[in-house]
C-alpha cells in the first residue's frame, strides 16, 4: 500500500503543476480578450479534472472497496440506483418554467435541465440542514442517556 500511496501523491503533484501552468498560461493570454479561449481553456481543463478525480474515486474506491468487502459492489449499485431513481423523479417533477428577464428564451429542455439541477440542489441543502438538525438531537439524547 505504501508504494500506491507514494505514486498517488506524484500524480497529483503532477496534475497541480500541470493546473498551475494551464492556469498562468491562460491569465498571460488574456481574458479581456473577446474570443474567450482562455476561459474555454480553463473551463475545459475543469471537466477534465472533475472527470479525473470521479474515476479515480469510482476505480480505486471500488478497487479498495471490494476488496475490504466482498458485498460493495451490490451496496454501491444499490446507492446508485437509489440515486438515479431520486435524480429521475425530481427531472419529472421539474416545470422547465420559462425564465424571467430573458429576451430570448433558451429551448424547453435547457429550461427542463437547468430547473431539475435548481430543485436537485434544493432538495439536498434541504437534505444536508435536517441530517444536522436530527445529528444533534441524536447525540444530544444519547449523550443525556450516558450522564445518566
Amino acid at each position: 500500500m505504501k508504494n500506491y500511496s507514494k505514486i498517488i501523491k506524484w500524480v497529483l503533484l503532477a496534475l497541480l503543476v500541470l493546473s498551475v501552468g494551464i492556469f498562468v498560461g491562460a491569465w498571460i493570454y488574456g481574458f479581456k480578450k473577446n474570443d474567450a479561449i482562455a476561459v474555454d481553456v480553463l473551463f475545459y481543463w475543469t471537466y477534465a479534472m472533475v472527470g479525473l478525480a470521479l474515476i479515480s474515486i469510482i476505480c480505486i474506491g471500488g478497487w479498495i472497496g471490494v476488496k475490504n468487502d466482498k458485498k460493495f459492489l451490490w451496496k454501491l449499485l444499490a446507492v446508485l440506483g437509489g440515486a438515479a431513481v431520486v435524480v429521475l423523479a425530481v427531472y419529472f417533477l421539474s416545470p422547465g418554467s420559462e425564465a424571467i428577464g430573458i429576451l430570448e428564451q433558451p429551448s424547453k429542455s435547457t429550461l427542463k435541465l437547468t430547473d431539475t439541477i435548481l430543485n436537485l440542489t434544493y432538495l439536498v441543502g434541504g437534505l444536508t440542514i435536517l441530517s444536522i438538525i436530527v445529528g444533534e438531537i441524536v447525540a444530544g439524547v444519547r449523550n443525556k442517556k450516558q450522564a445518566k
